[in-house]
């Protein structure tokens, strides 16, 4: 399992791996105050449908984070703006 910022997984197209590409991770993903948000195993399942109702959650309350249109072709971000550390 890991628990992971959702920013932090931008410009990951797929769910990470383990075992020698066997077992797919757990992800908690999580919004920027780190609370959880989706928890899945299919990290291009989820940028494809659920991403856009997560978006327009998380865009409002917070509206200082990256919040692109294709996750998937993003920067991974770690703050609130690219190159931000916070």
């Amino acid at each position: 399992m890991l628990a992971v910022r959702l920013q932090e997984m931008f410009g990951c197209a797929d769910t990470p791996r383990i075992a020698g590409g066997r077992v797919p991770v757990l992800l908690h993903l999580l919004s920027p105050a780190r609370r959880p948000v989706q928890v899945t195993r299919d990290l291009a399942s989820f940028w494809g449908k659920a991403y856009a109702e997560v978006k327009k959650d998380l865009k409002g309350r917070y509206p200082k984070h990256s919040w692109p249109d294709d996750p998937r072709q993003a920067e991974a971000l770690r703050g609130t703006r690219p190159g931000g550390t916070r």
